[in-house]
């Protein structure tokens, strides 16, 4: 199942997103990651409004993706720039095509939290 949510910013330099979208910076961007711990540049772990996880964070072509290990759900999420748009776009997926309903929604305020996250941190 996917969900995203899109951020409109004109001229978004991507060196300087992937700069934002640091393992460290995780609490900064999103209020639904309550803690982290980084255990190296790309990868750590983190209490989030599921509970905790190990995360790891990878460079992709415009962007970010990072990826709860651990999670039963195999939760993951990027950060990207879309050129043509210009916007950011927050796309996170999970295993499941028929998650129980308080879980989607669950996912729906993760996005959201990401969504505002960064529109303040790119609006500063």
């Amino acid at each position: 199942m996917e969900f995203f949510r899109e951020v409109h910013h004109a001229g978004l330099d991507i060196p300087t997103l992937k700069n934002l979208l640091t393992i460290g910076n995780l609490t900064n961007l999103c209020a639904s990651i309550s803690t982290v711990t980084p255990g190296g540049e790309n990868e750590g772990d983190i209490y989030c409004i599921w509970g905790a996880f190990k995360v790891r964070r990878e460079e992709i072509r415009n962007g970010v993706r990072y990826a709860l290990i651990d999670c039963p759900h195999a939760l993951a999420w990027t950060n990207t720039f879309d050129e043509a748009r210009q916007s950011l776009i927050i796309h996170c997926t999970i295993d499941k095509t028929h998650p129980d309903p308080e879980f989607v929604e669950s996912i729906h305020a993760f996005v959201s939290d990401w969504s505002d996250g960064m529109c303040k941190a790119l609006h500063q």
